[in-house]
């Protein structure tokens, strides 16, 4: 397995810092503000869209693609070093006929295929829910969970309308998956990216760290957990959704603002996500799990989600 310590990164930077930000709850407004000041600080991390149009009741608020504004201002983002990444196809379930449609669509405004995705709670999330984990992990998951993630999500699963794990093989190279409370996403992960043969339709797998919202995105980027990623020479992949008290009245949480100028100073190398992985990829190889490895980090995640609130 791969240590952090001595990692040399580019440029002569002491650690990597980027985010993974889903698009619920973010209008084109929040997402303006938000990345126009993190292009402003330097930074340059990934953000997630929804390529088509709602067409049934929606399970999460949020802008989608068919906002041309939206669509432009992010066509401007990734021109400027920003990475596009996929969150299903809707803020709704979808087909996998409408998936296939959503990564074409996709593929048409930003140029390619999405290098990056993050599940949503939608029908056709892969491995999601209880299949996060196998064995005793599953059965405390579902208990704690009260059996409302078991049998809910069926990307990978063939026969099923929302069927499109070989998709998913063919189109998309990383997905998120656990998430844990330390800044440093390689001091849990120090294997990212990797593939795991029990769940063979996603190419490699990537942790992050917990920021879903703005109280834990600010308690995870603490001074303190600064100076200790880049004390370390770690990477941070922060998981949020900036539609989540990031912006209110038009501003910026000024903590957040803060914190983010704060990092954006020191000797970080801030590239999106997929220019992370790859990188840690050409280092380091790509871990493929074995069963004891697949065992300790499922075991490791649970007991983060249950008694430190993860995602």
């Amino acid at each position: 397995m791969a240590a952090t310590e001595g990692i040399e990164w580019p440029e002569g930077r002491e650690f990597a810092f980027t985010v993974f930000d889903d698009p619920d709850a973010q209008s084109y407004e929040t997402t303006k503000i938000v990345y126009s000041f993190l292009a402003d600080i330097g930074l340059r991390t990934t953000v997630a869209v929804w390529p088509l149009a709602v067409r049934r009741q929606v399970n999460s608020g949020g802008e989608t693609c068919a906002n041309e504004q939206y669509r432009e201002f992010l066509s401007e983002l990734q021109r400027t070093g920003f990475e596009i990444g996929f969150h299903h196809a809707f803020p709704h379930s979808a087909t996998r006929e409408e998936t296939i449609e959503a990564l074409e669509t996709f593929r048409r405004y930003f140029g390619d295929y999405p290098r990056s995705m993050a599940n949503h709670y939608n029908e056709e999330a892969i491995y999601w829910g209880s299949a996060r984990v196998g064995g005793w992990r599953r059965f405390v998951y579902n208990v704690t969970t009260r059996w409302k993630n078991e049998g809910r999500f069926f990307g990978h699963v063939p026969g099923h309308r929302a069927f499109w794990g070989d998709v998913c093989r063919a189109r998309i190279q990383y997905c998120r998956n656990f998430v844990f409370s330390d800044i440093n996403t390689l001091a849990a992960t120090p294997f990212i990216p990797y593939s795991d043969p029990a769940r063979p339709y996603v190419n490699e797998w990537f942790s992050s760290s917990e920021g879903h919202q703005a109280p834990s995105f600010i308690q995870t980027l603490a001074e303190r957990n600064q100076d200790k990623l880049q004390r370390e020479r770690g990477a941070c992949i922060m998981y949020t959704h900036f539609g989540h008290g990031f912006v209110q009245n038009g501003q910026l949480n000024p903590e957040f603002r803060r914190l983010m100028e704060r990092i954006a100073k020191k000797r970080g190398w801030f590239v999106p996500v997929s220019t992370l992985l790859d990188f840690l990829k050409t280092r380091n190889g790509t871990t493929v799990l074995d069963a004891r490895t697949r065992r300790s980090l499922e075991a490791r995640w649970l007991w983060e989600k249950l008694f430190r609130g993860t995602s």
